[in-house]
């Protein structure tokens, strides 16, 4: 595999202010990454306070930047999903004790340049995508035997491509003929069946992100590790998440919305004695990427960072 690749944490700052209240407190980082986001939190934490590392790439668990923070007492690092953090805190009796959980979210730089890996169109190699590359099926496999239909509502409701049902019976027509096995040919193929190109796009980048959110099922981990966090941080405890895109950040949003709402009962109706208060309260607004951040690294245009602190 080709050298380690430069990743940089987006919204470290701001992810940083927003998460920690107390530097002796106990702190998840449910995307270690390579991380940058994990090191930022030692370095604000007193001797007294303890943070967790959680990733499912067995890449981001023997780099050299998690090697060189295990050297911290203060710091464990898990190979998991972030959608089982709850019993990850409770093998610790953490669970209720949490001070703050960090999600950010998406793939990372060594992930998406490393050719192997095969998550981006930009490199060739082999169709793999998944993160943890020792468990589930690889986007070859998965293309391999979807349904057209199936693959249709993943490159639209995952990927919000205009051009889903075209490229859904082109991946299924070719696959007769040959396996769509290397990057390069999916790009291929979906670059000859776009018709229209969006600024500053290329023609595959729908598609692979549907295609890599299925096979690492992103959206189903996000969910369970959203609602696991709300019984595994304390009161006061903060819930930070970054996202990348739309798909993602309506879920955030939703779910810190619901929670911070209670059950909603009409006007000139008793309150049910049994009504879900509020578990959660948003704080501040949405932030995203200043001018400059953006203009240093062009992967934070798009991300989303939303905080809420439990009641």
């Amino acid at each position: 595999m080709s050298g380690e690749a430069l990743h940089k944490p987006v919204l470290l700052n701001e992810a940083i202010d927003g998460l920690i209240r107390q530097t002796d407190g106990v702190y998840i980082d449910g995307t270690f990454g390579r991380g940058g986001h994990s090191g930022a939190i030692l370095q604000v934490l007193s001797p007294q306070g303890k943070l967790l590392g959680i990733d499912k790439d067995m890449d981001a668990l023997n780099s050299p930047q998690a090697r060189q923070l295990l050297t911290d007492k203060r710091f464990e690092l898990a190979h998991s999903s972030f959608a089982r953090l709850d019993e990850l805190a409770a093998d610790r009796q953490w669970d209720g004790k949490v001070d703050g959980i960090l999600l950010d979210l998406g793939v990372s730089s060594p992930q998406l340049d490393v050719a192997e890996r095969g998550f981006s169109f930009m490199n060739d190699g082999p169709l793999d995508m998944r993160m943890d590359i020792t468990q589930g099926e690889s986007a070859a496999q998965w293309l391999a035997r979807v349904k057209e239909a199936d693959l249709l509502k993943v490159l639209r409701v995952y990927g919000e491509e205009k051009f889903a049902r075209r490229i859904a019976a082109e991946i299924v027509s070719q696959r007769e003929e040959k396996a769509i096995e290397t990057t390069a040919q999916l790009a291929k193929l979906i670059e000859n069946v776009v018709s229209r190109r969006e600024p500053g796009k290329h023609p595959a980048t729908r598609s692979f992100q549907a295609i890599r959110i299925k096979v690492n099922k992103e959206l189903d981990d996000l969910e369970e590790a959203l609602a696991n966090s709300v019984d595994t941080l304390k009161q006061g405890g903060r819930l930070a998440v970054i996202s990348f895109h739309s798909l993602e950040d309506r879920i955030v949003k939703r779910f810190m919305r619901e929670q911070s709402r209670g059950v909603v009962v009409p006007r000139n109706l008793p309150i049910p004695a049994d009504a879900k208060k509020p578990v959660l309260k948003t704080i501040g607004k949405a932030v995203k990427a200043s001018v400059s951040e953006v203009a240093s690294n062009v992967r934070s245009r798009s991300a989303v960072l939303r905080i809420a602190e439990k009641l």
